[in-house]
C-alpha cells in the first residue's frame, strides 16, 4: 500500500459483518463521514484539556488535526489513531505556572518550553525503541505499571473540577445537573448520541445553566456577546515557549506517561485489527513527540493518541487510516474559526466543572480497564504493592523536592511505579 493509496471497499462489506482494514477505505463520502465522526469523538477532551490550563481552544483543536497528520506521515500511514491534547500535561502544567483556573494562562510560555522538553524526550526513547526492539518497553512497563499510570492521571486531577470550578452552592448544584446528564445520555441514549454523551450532555447541562441564570436569575448569566462579536474564520492565538529549567524538569517526565498510554493503544489497536503494530511503536512513539513539539512551538497542548477514537475503531469496525486522515483536516479547519473558539470560552465553569469530573472518573477506570483486560493477578504481591504504593501516591499528590525542583503526585507515582517493578517484579511468587 502506499501512503495515499487505500483499497476502495463498499458499505456492504460492514452489512455482512466485515470490517474495513487500515489499507482500505469506504468510498470517499462515507470516508469523510466518518472522519466527522472521529473529530468528535476527541471534540469534547481536546477542547477541556486546554481550558483547563488556560491555553487558547482553537490552537489546540488545530495542532491535533496538525499532529496527526505529523502522525499519519511518520508512521507510514500504517496505524489508525488521532491525536488530541493530553490530560497527563495539566497536573504539571498547573504545577509549573500557577494557573487559577479561569481564563487565558498568564505563565503559558514556560509551559510551553516543558511540553516542548517532554515531545523531545518522547522522541529520544521512540528512535531507542525503533533501533532496540520493544521488549524493554514491556518489561520496563508490564499492565500493572502502565495500569496504574493511566489510572493515577484521572485521580490526581480529581480535586481541580471539585475545589476549583465552583465558587458558590449554585455552581456545586450545577456540576452534579452536568455529571447525571452526561450519565443520562451514556446509559438511556443511542446510537450516535450515545457516543457523543460529553458533548450532548455538556449542551444539555448549559441549556439548563442558561435557563436557570439567564432565564430566572439564580446564578452568574452566560455573556455570549463574545460568540455575536468572533468572526468566522481568523488565526487562533499562537503564543510563543519560553525555557525555564524547574517547568521543563517538571513537565518533561510526563514523556513517560505518554508511552504508557500510546503503548496501551497500539496493543488496543492490534487486537481489534489482526495487524501486528510491534514494529511501528518507535515510529508511533517519534511522530507522537515530533506532533507534541510542534504544538508546544505554536501555543498548544502535549498531544497524545486517544482512547475516545480508538474506541470508535471497535464500535464500527472501520479502521482506515484514511478516516484519521480526513479528520485531522476537518480539525485544521476547526482550529481557524474564531467563532468556535468563543462558543467554547462561553461555556460556564461549573458545567466545565462536571463534564471534568466525568472524564477525570473516565481515565482512572481505564487503568484499571488495563488492569482488567490484561488480566493483572493482585493475589501476586508484586502486582499488589505496585498499584496499591502508585495509586496513593498520585491521588495524594505525595511530592518530592529536588532543592527548587519539586516532583508532583504524578512524577512521583510514574517513576515510583517503574522503580517499585524493577525492584520488586524479579522476585518470585
Amino acid at each position: 500500500m502506499g501512503l495515499f493509496n487505500w483499497t476502495e471497499r463498499p458499505a456492504s462489506v460492514l452489512q455482512q459483518g466485515g470490517v474495513i482494514a487500515p489499507d482500505e477505505r469506504l468510498p470517499w463520502p462515507q470516508t469523510a463521514v466518518m472522519g466527522v465522526q472521529h473529530v468528535i469523538a476527541m471534540f469534547g477532551a481536546t477542547v477541556l484539556a486546554p481550558i483547563l490550563m488556560g491555553f487558547d481552544p482553537n490552537v489546540a483543536i488545530l495542532m491535533s488535526g496538525i499532529g496527526t497528520l505529523i502522525f499519519f506521515l511518520i508512521t507510514g500511514g500504517k496505524v489508525p489513531s488521532y491525536l488530541g491534547s493530553s490530560f497527563a500535561f495539566i497536573g504539571v502544567v498547573i504545577a509549573a505556572t500557577a494557573y487559577a483556573g479561569k481564563g487565558p494562562n498568564p505563565n503559558i510560555g514556560v509551559a510551553l518550553g516543558g511540553i516542548i522538553a517532554c515531545g523531545l524526550a518522547y522522541i529520544v526513547i521512540g528512535a531507542i525503541v525503533q533501533a532496540s526492539g520493544t521488549a524493554w518497553i514491556e518489561q520496563l512497563m508490564p499492565p500493572v505499571v502502565t495500569g496504574s499510570v493511566v489510572a493515577v492521571i484521572g485521580l490526581n486531577l480529581a480535586g481541580i473540577p471539585v475545589k476549583n470550578m465552583a465558587a458558590s452552592n449554585f455552581d456545586s448544584w450545577m456540576q452534579l445537573v452536568t455529571f447525571v446528564s452526561v450519565a443520562l445520555v451514556a446509559v438511556f441514549a443511542r446510537g450516535m448520541v450515545q457516543r457523543l454523551l460529553i458533548l450532548v450532555g455538556l449542551i444539555v447541562a448549559t441549556v439548563i445553566y442558561a435557563v436557570l441564570t439567564n432565564g430566572l436569575g439564580l446564578g452568574k448569566a452566560m455573556d455570549l456577546s463574545g460568540i455575536a462579536n468572533a468572526a468566522w474564520l481568523g488565526a487562533p492565538a499562537y503564543a510563543a515557549p519560553a525555557f525555564s529549567a524547574g517547568a521543563m524538569l517538571l513537565i518533561a517526565p510526563v514523556a513517560i506517561i505518554l508511552v504508557a498510554e500510546n503503548l496501551g493503544h497500539l496493543k488496543a489497536v492490534t487486537a481489534m485489527t489482526g495487524r501486528n503494530l510491534d514494529p511501528y511503536m518507535g515510529r508511533a512513539f517519534i511522530g507522537d513527540g515530533v506532533a507534541t513539539v510542534v504544538s508546544g512551538v505554536s501555543g498548544g497542548t502535549g498531544v497524545t493518541t486517544y482512547a475516545e477514537n480508538i474506541g470508535v475503531m471497535a464500535a464500527t469496525k472501520i479502521y482506515s487510516t484514511a478516516v484519521f486522515m480526513l479528520a485531522a483536516l476537518f480539525a485544521i479547519v476547526l482550529g481557524f474559526s474564531p467563532k468556535f473558539g468563543a462558543v467554547i470560552q462561553a461555556i460556564p465553569l461549573p458545567v466545565m466543572g462536571g463534564v471534568s469530573i466525568v472524564v477525570f472518573g473516565l481515565i482512572a477506570v481505564a487503568g484499571a480497564k488495563i488492569w482488567v483486560d490484561n488480566k493483572v493477578d493482585f493475589s501476586d504481591n508484586r502486582n499488589l504493592l505496585v498499584a496499591a504504593i502508585t495509586l496513593v501516591l498520585g491521588t495524594g499528590d505525595f511530592t518530592l523536592k529536588f532543592g527548587d525542583f519539586a516532583l508532583g503526585g504524578i512524577g512521583t507515582a510514574t517513576f515510583g511505579a517503574i522503580g517499585l517493578w524493577a525492584l520488586l517484579g524479579r522476585a518470585k511468587r
